[in-house]
């Protein structure tokens, strides 16, 4: 028997979202593998996280609240087709795990999932199979891993599955696996398993829809002069003019470069120019600037 999730994390069944965040996040950081060597803390991480996701979603946790811990396996239109059996209405009872009704089962009779299960749609109350309840799990990538796609193996809940990845899939976009959800009761066919794609924050591009942006720092002269530079992609340095007079907050465009799009125009990648200057200047680059400054009259502040 699964221990109940809200002891799991070690908060009471009215907790709001912020308690079970932090609670998560204290547990979280105790138990990770990387930095707890107990061979029990991946289990516990995992069990951990999986209370977490189910609990920080008010739907998961309404039907878990309502259902215990089978709520998975409970189809989405299970009060209606109960309520078309018995006629009456369904409640949640104390422990999670038992209904109470009112017409069609006597007077306030409380009965198991279980049972009512193997009675009404077991073949004798002629319902037949019950589907397989869909899945949700989140799907973690890098940026990159995002943009190029492919193939990709990963473990839940002890099971292994191999994941086909669209090139440019977005933050938010779910995979569907058929198939490969709750199990389904009797012949029923199972559930569909669907991952919800995070894309991790990345360090260098940041990304907006399909297009993405990054900085791109260059030097005083290079912005005053012009330049070639280097500027990296997804996929691989690429080459960008600045063009002289350049000041930061300049963006340069490279069209086609952003996140690949299966249905239409891929997006853009946005360079936006800092100028940087050089922290600790050599005593020949320091005269430099100075020369600079006395023979130029172009003030940054003076209104155009």
């Amino acid at each position: 028997m699964a221990r109940d999730f809200y002891e799991v994390l070690g908060v009471p069944r009215d907790a709001d979202k912020d308690q079970i965040q932090q609670a998560y996040r204290k547990l979280a950081r105790r138990y990770h593998p990387d930095v707890n060597s107990d061979p029990a803390a991946a289990d516990q991480f995992k069990e951990i996280g999986e209370a977490y996701q189910v609990l920080s979603d008010p739907a998961q946790r309404r039907r878990y609240d309502r259902f215990g811990p089978d709520f998975r396996q409970i189809p989405e239109d299970y009060d209606d087709r109960v309520g078309a059996a018995a006629g009456g209405g369904f409640g949640r009872g104390p422990g999670g795990t038992r209904v109470r009704y009112g017409q069609g089962f006597g007077s306030g009779e409380a009965v198991d999932l279980e049972d009512l299960f193997g009675g009404m749609f077991g073949g004798r109350g002629g319902f037949g199979p019950i589907p397989g309840a869909d899945q949700e799990a989140q799907l973690e990538l890098t940026l990159e891993e995002a943009y190029r796609g492919g193939k990709r193996t990963l473990s839940l809940d002890g099971r292994s599955y191999t994941v086909d990845i669209p090139a440019g899939v977005l933050d938010g976009q779910r995979i569907r696996l058929a198939g490969q959800g709750g199990r389904g009761g009797g012949d029923a066919p199972a559930g569909d398993l669907y991952l919800v794609v995070r894309i991790r924050p990345h360090p260098r591009f940041r990304l907006r829809g399909r297009d993405i942006h990054l900085d791109l720092p260059v030097s005083p002269w290079e912005a005053a002069l012009g330049a070639t530079v280097a500027v990296p992609t997804p996929k691989g340095e690429a080459k960008v003019k600045v063009a002289p007079g350049s000041s930061t907050g300049r963006k340069l465009r490279l069209r086609g470069e952003g996140m690949p799009n299966p249905r239409g125009a891929d997006g853009n990648l946005y360079a936006e120019i800092k100028v940087m200057v050089p922290p600790h200047p050599t005593e020949r680059e320091r005269k430099l600037f100075e020369e600079l400054a006395a023979a130029s009259d172009f003030d940054p502040r003076r209104e155009k």
